[in-house]
């Protein structure tokens, strides 16, 4: 390239290179607001922050669990959940039937097991009833009847995976219910995941999930809006035989 030629297009460079910051410039003072956080975030990392004080590693987050069945019972009101207990499988179809008779009219959804089969059956409630063996809940669904991996006395939680009746069954309609025994009853988190995983639950299944009560969030303005993203009922069964 002849000399001229590149000076001529080094200065069309220059002038380009210019122009941008012209109009970089001229974007920046047309948005005060912009410049204004520009600042503030400026000031911010020249601002020198005091390391955090080390947290004590025998802090203890949790109360230890001394009686699972009264611990798993004090956290369900504290996660505005409802917890029955029941003698045995003819108690536990009448409360089935009593949550649904509360429930306005519409279809139930059930996972497909023979536990569940004799309980809907002892319960005789008259609706119509889609079993997950025939497809996922549909969306004008009014209850999901599940079973649960496991409980979680230390939280008030329930373990449930695709086998609970598949993804949707724990969070597509309203009203979610689930039915355990005491047996499955375990101290904590730690105590559920050693069990899912000697059991190979997770495995086996596509997701698991731990459920702490009813869906909530109080996100605007502080105040509490129940089934924001699942159920704003969730009642658990609990057979003690």
């Amino acid at each position: 390239m002849p000399q001229t030629e590149k000076v001529q297009t080094e200065k069309l460079k220059t002038k380009k290179v210019q122009l941008e910051i012209v109009q970089t410039q001229k974007v920046q003072s047309d948005n005060p607001s912009r410049d204004r956080i520009l600042q503030l975030i400026r000031a911010g990392l020249r601002t020198t922050v005091a390391e955090p004080a080390a947290m004590e590693s025998g802090r203890v987050i949790f109360e230890p669990v001394v009686n699972p069945l009264e611990r798993f019972q004090q956290e369900c009101v504290a996660n505005l959940m409802e917890c029955a207990l029941t003698p045995d499988s003819a108690a536990s179809a009448q409360q089935l039937a009593k949550v649904l008779q509360s429930l306005p009219e519409g279809e139930v959804f059930v996972q497909d097991d023979p536990s569940l089969r004799r309980l809907v059956e002892l319960a005789a409630a008259a609706r119509a009833t889609r079993w997950s063996n025939q497809g996922a809940p549909a969306e004008e669904s009014q209850a999901t009847v599940t079973l649960a991996e496991a409980l979680i006395a230390q939280t008030g939680s329930i373990l449930v995976s695709a086998s609970c009746g598949g993804r949707g069954a724990s969070v597509i309609a309203p009203c979610h219910i689930v039915y355990a025994t005491t047996a499955q009853l375990v101290p904590d988190l730690a105590s559920v995941l050693s069990r899912a995983s000697n059991e190979r639950i997770l495995d086996r299944n596509s997701f698991a999930c731990v459920i702490s009560g009813s869906s909530r969030t109080a996100d605007i303005e502080k105040i509490l809006v129940q089934g924001a993203h699942g159920p704003r009922r969730l009642v658990v069964i609990l057979q003690t035989t």
